[in-house]
């Protein structure tokens, strides 16, 4: 940029970059950010606050660098050890699920299920008590004795006329024998 009246072509491979030039122009932050002071600020106090916040921002930038590099430095470690990421979230979760069950809430619900599932058993061994108790009655009632009978009287009527009948279903009697079958299964 020799020239400030130089055009500026946006179709240029270098938009967006500044020249060489312009590198080395000083650019004054605390001017670029001065907004109009906060009233109840001397221009001291403002000054003061600008000074630290640029300081702060440094130590968070210095911060993020170490951070890096100690990020770094651990997935080295973890390489040459043969840890895979696999096997951190394996860790993660495994400490996570442990971290659940010595919760209170965990506990709590836990406990609270274990009741109610006792509550359950209790509850359906009485219902199968009762209905057993009740299934008993019935049978033990005139009214079941009598169907009961009754199928009985018909049964022995069935199985009575099958004995005595004589269309060709008899047993095979001692002298004749029937043929065997010996082929394999």
């Amino acid at each position: 940029m020799e020239s400030a009246s130089q055009d500026i072509s946006l179709n240029s491979p270098n938009k967006g970059l500044l020249s060489d030039a312009m590198m080395d122009v000083p650019v004054d932050n605390a001017a670029a950010a001065r907004t109009a002071a906060p009233e109840g600020l001397s221009a001291a106090e403002e000054e003061e606050l600008r000074a630290e916040i640029a300081k702060v921002e440094e130590e968070i930038g210095t911060l993020r660098q170490v951070l890096a590099a100690k990020e770094r430095h651990c997935g080295e470690l973890k390489r040459k050890l043969g840890l895979t990421p696999l096997d951190g979230l394996k860790q993660n979760l495994s400490k996570s699920w442990h971290d659940v069950q010595v919760s209170n809430a965990y506990k709590k619900t836990q406990e609270t299920l274990s009741q109610a599932g006792q509550k359950t058993s209790a509850a359906l061994s009485n219902v199968g008590s009762v209905i057993s108790r009740k299934l008993g009655d019935m049978r033990n009632s005139a009214t079941f004795k009598s169907f009961e009978d009754r199928v009985g009287t018909i049964k022995s009527r069935v199985v009575g006329s099958r004995e005595n009948s004589t269309d060709g279903l008899q047993s095979p009697s001692a002298g004749d024998k029937a043929p065997q079958d010996n082929a394999p299964f």
